[in-house]
């Protein structure tokens, strides 16, 4: 990976911490922000920017655990790497449970936390292409006109075009319209690939039969094609 299109976050209320982890993480390549505070980082996320985040678990005020709940599932969230100087086990357990990265205690070791951030910065280079994918397709479900989504809804339940004519009281040739229209739109080259974009996208509520998003990187290149 690229380091220098990475921003690592430092959060670490200690001047010294956060002056000798820039020093080091500026020195293999990356973008460094520093931040003495939960409460300050929360004030300017900078969601936009493609990165992780470094946290101290002790901090005073908003604690690291409590900034990583906060930042659960909100459009600022991303990979954590958590820093301590105490081998707090339940504190690592909860923290990876929740989906941190790493967790890992001072002294540093060097190699396993460039390792940690290195494999933070590349999680979240998949989950903004993953969230850019569900959001392109979203795009283009906009664009569908609501008989073609009503078509689109029976094309990826397996329906024949004489079934929807008849459930929809339309006649086939113009169901052919509309679902020649759909697939169009959706860019999808067969129902497989349409029945795979839709439940891709996962949150279309006139299709509720599919609404499990993808959630693994191969899938999302796998549709990279369709962009």
């Amino acid at each position: 990976m690229n380091r220098a299109q990475a921003t690592i976050f430092i959060v670490d209320d200690a001047q010294d911490g956060r002056v000798g982890l820039s020093c080091l993480l500026a020195a293999a390549g990356y973008q460094v922000r520093v931040f003495e505070s939960a409460e300050r980082f929360l004030a300017k996320p900078e969601a936009e920017i493609p990165g992780c985040l470094l946290l101290d678990v002790d901090l005073p005020g908003l604690g690291g655990l409590e900034l990583q709940r906060a930042l659960a599932g909100s459009p600022s969230t991303r990979p954590i790497v958590f820093l301590t100087e105490r081998g707090d086990i339940d504190a690592g357990v909860r923290t990876m449970k929740a989906g941190a990265i790493d967790f890992l205690t001072t002294p540093i070791d060097e190699q396993r936390l460039l390792l940690a951030l290195d494999n933070a910065c590349r999680r979240d280079a998949e989950q903004r292409q993953e969230r850019a994918i569900r959001n392109m397709i979203q795009q283009r479900l906009e664009t569908l006109t609501r008989r073609e989504r009503q078509v689109v809804s029976h094309v990826i339940r397996g329906r024949l075009n004489r079934e929807i004519a008849v459930d929809l009281g339309a006649g086939e040739k113009t169901i052919k319209v509309h679902r020649a229209r759909g697939m169009s739109k959706m860019h999808a080259r067969s129902v497989a690939e349409l029945v795979r974009i839709i439940a891709y996208a996962g949150v279309e509520p006139e299709l509720p039969e599919i609404t499990e998003p993808a959630s693994n990187a191969a899938k999302a290149a796998s549709l990279l094609p369709l962009m």
